[in-house]
C-alpha cells in the first residue's frame, strides 16, 4: 500500500458517487468563500474611497500593496495551518477554529475605525490559514491512490465552493452602496451560516482530518512547546498591531511588501530544502517533491497575474468602464462575480474532459496542464491590451473587455487550480500532506502579494502606461508557460505513478 494517501476506499453513496462528506466541505467552503470574496471585493474599493465618501483616502499604491500584504497573508499563514493540524489538533478542528477566527475578522471589520480595520484583517487572514489548508486536505483523504474519481471531486468541490465566491460579491457589494460597513457585516453572518452548517453535518466526514497524522502521543513536551510557541507568536503579532497604529513603528506598506516577497521565496527555498535533506524520503518521494517544487512557482507566477482581478481590475471596472444602463449603474465590486459564475458553469465541462481523456490514455500530465493554464492566462490579458489603448486616447469601454479578460483566466484557472490541490495530495508524502497543502498556497501568496506590486504600476495618473504594462504580462506568463511545457514530459517521469 502507497503511504501517500488514505487506508481505505471513501463511500460512494453521495454526490455522483463521490462521497458524502464532499458536500459537507464543499458547503463550508462555499461559505467562508462568501465572506472572502465578498469582502475582497470591496477592500481596494474601500482604501482609495476618499475619507468624506467614508473610505480611507489611500493612494492606489499604498491600497493595492496592502491588499497584495493581506491576500499574500491569508495563503502564507496556510503553511503554520497546515502544521498545526497535522502536529497538533487534525483538520477537522482546525477547520472549525478557522471558521470562528474568520467569522470574528469580517465582524471587527464592519466597526468604522482604522484599528478595527486592520485587527479584522489580521483576523481573517489567521483563520483562513487555520480552514484553507486543511479543508482541502480531508477531500484529499477521501480518494485512495490511484483512484480516478480524485480530479473530479477536487473539481467540484471547486465548482461548489465557487457559488460562495459568487454571491458574496453580490450580496456585500449592494450593501456597502449604503455603508460600507455593512457589507463587511455580513460577510460575517456567511461565516456563521458555514459553521452552523458544519457543526450541523459533520458526522459525514467520518474520521478523515480527525486524528492529527504526525502526532505522537508520548510526546508532550514537544506539544507544550508547540503551543507556546503559537501564543508567543500571537503575542509578537499583537504588539506590532499596537506599536504601528500608535505610531510608534512607522511602516511603508510598499516597501513591507517587496520585502515580503524576498522572505516568502526565501521561506519557501528553506522549506523544500529541509525536507528534500531531512524528510527522510525515498527517492520515489524525493522525485515528487521535486515536481512539487516546480509547480509552486509555475502556479506564484499564474496568480500574480490572475489577482490583478481584486485590485488593478477592480479600479479599472470603477474608473474606466461604461456602468450605467438604463438608470441603473452595476457596482464595480460585482464583476468580481464573473469568474466565480464561469467556473461554476464551466467546472463540470473541465471535469468530463479530464475524464474523457483519461479513459482514452490521453490525459495531459499535471505540468502540461499548468502550462496551459499560464497561456490562456496571458491571452486574457491580451485582451485588456486593446481596452487599455482606449482608455489611454481618453475614452470609457464597455464591459465586454472585462467579461471576455475574465472568461479567459477563468478557463486558465480551471487548468491548473484545482488540478494544483489534487496533484499536491497525489505527490506530497502522507506524513507531509498538511504541510505540503500550506505551501501549495504558499504559492498563492506569493503570486498575490506580487499581484498586489504590479497592481500598484497601474497608476491612475499614467494611463498611458497601460498599453505596455498589459503586453509585459502578456509575454511574461505566456512565456512560462511555453516553457514549463517544454519541460512537462521530464516532470511526469519524476512524479512516477503519482501524476
Amino acid at each position: 500500500m502507497n503511504d501517500d494517501v488514505a487506508a481505505g476506499p471513501a463511500p460512494r453513496s453521495g454526490l455522483l458517487g463521490h462521497p458524502r462528506g464532499l458536500i459537507t466541505l464543499s458547503t463550508t467552503e462555499m461559505w467562508e468563500r462568501f465572506s472572502y470574496y465578498g469582502m475582497r471585493a470591496l477592500l481596494v474599493l474601500f482604501m482609495v474611497e476618499s475619507l468624506e465618501e467614508g473610505g480611507l483616502g489611500y493612494s492606489d499604491q499604498t491600497a493595492t500593496a496592502i491588499y497584495g500584504l493581506y491576500t499574500a497573508a491569508v495563503y502564507m499563514l496556510c503553511l503554520p495551518g497546515g502544521w498545526i493540524a497535522d502536529r497538533l489538533i487534525g483538520a477537522q478542528r482546525a477547520v472549525w477554529f478557522g471558521g470562528i477566527i474568520i467569522m470574528s475578522g469580517h465582524f471587527v471589520l464592519a466597526i468604522p475605525s482604522v484599528p478595527a480595520f486592520f485587527l479584522g484583517l489580521i483576523l481573517v487572514s489567521l483563520g483562513t490559514g487555520l480552514l484553507k489548508p486543511n479543508i482541502s486536505a480531508i477531500v484529499g483523504e477521501f480518494y485512495p491512490a490511484g483512484d480516478p474519481r480524485r480530479d473530479g471531486g477536487f473539481t467540484i468541490f471547486y465548482m461548489g465552493i465557487n457559488i460562495g465566491a459568487a454571491l458574496g460579491p453580490l450580496v456585500c457589494g449592494w450593501l456597502a452602496q449604503e455603508n460600507w460597513h455593512y457589507g463587511f457585516a455580513v460577510a460575517g453572518v456567511g461565516m456563521l451560516f458555514g459553521l452552523i452548517q458544519f457543526r450541523l453535518t459533520q458526522s459525514q466526514l467520518g474520521d478523515a482530518g480527525v486524528a492529527p497524522p504526525a502526532k505522537r502521543p508520548d510526546d508532550a513536551a514537544y506539544q507544550r512547546k508547540a503551543w507556546a510557541g503559537i501564543v508567543a507568536f500571537l503575542v509578537v503579532l499583537a504588539a506590532l498591531l499596537v506599536a504601528g497604529l500608535a505610531g510608534t513603528l512607522t511602516l511603508d506598506a510598499v516597501a513591507l511588501a517587496q520585502s515580503s516577497t524576498y522572505a516568502i521565496v526565501a521561506l519557501a527555498f528553506v522549506y523544500f530544502g529541509y525536507v528534500l535533506l531531512f524528510g527522510q524520503l525515498t527517492r520515489d518521494e524525493r522525485g515528487r517533491v521535486i515536481v512539487i517544487i516546480v509547480l509552486f512557482f509555475a502556479a506564484a507566477m499564474f496568480w500574480s497575474g490572475f489577482e490583478q482581478a481584486g485590485s488593478s481590475l477592480n479600479l479599472f471596472a470603477e474608473r474606466y468602464t461604461i456602468r450605467e444602463f438604463g438608470g441603473f449603474e452595476i457596482p464595480a465590486s460585482w464583476f468580481q462575480s464573473l469568474n466565480p459564475v464561469f467556473i461554476i458553469l464551466l467546472a463540470p465541462f473541465y471535469s468530463m474532459l479530464w475524464v474523457g481523456l483519461a479513459r482514452r490514455h490521453l490525459d495531459p500530465s499535471t505540468p502540461l496542464k499548468f502550462a496551459v493554464g499560464l497561456i490562456i492566462l496571458g491571452f486574457g490579458f491580451a485582451v485588456m491590451i486593446g481596452a487599455a489603448s482606449l482608455v489611454a486616447e481618453g475614452q470609457q469601454v464597455f464591459p465586454t473587455w472585462l467579461f471576455f479578460t475574465y472568461l479567459l483566466h477563468t478557463m486558465g484557472e480551471l487548468a491548473l487550480s484545482p488540478v494544483g490541490l489534487s496533484s499536491v495530495t497525489k505527490l506530497a508524502p502522507r506524513r507531509f500532506v498538511g504541510q505540503m497543502m500550506g505551501v501549495w498556497f504558499l504559492a498563492a501568496s506569493l503570486g498575490n502579494i506580487l499581484a498586489g506590486l504590479l497592481a500598484g504600476e497601474f497608476r491612475a495618473d499614467a494611463v498611458d502606461e497601460m498599453p505596455s504594462l498589459y503586453i509585459q504580462i502578456v509575454l511574461t506568463t505566456v512565456g512560462s508557460g511555453v516553457l514549463l511545457a517544454l519541460v512537462a514530459k521530464p516532470l511526469k517521469r519524476l512524479a512516477g505513478g503519482a501524476d
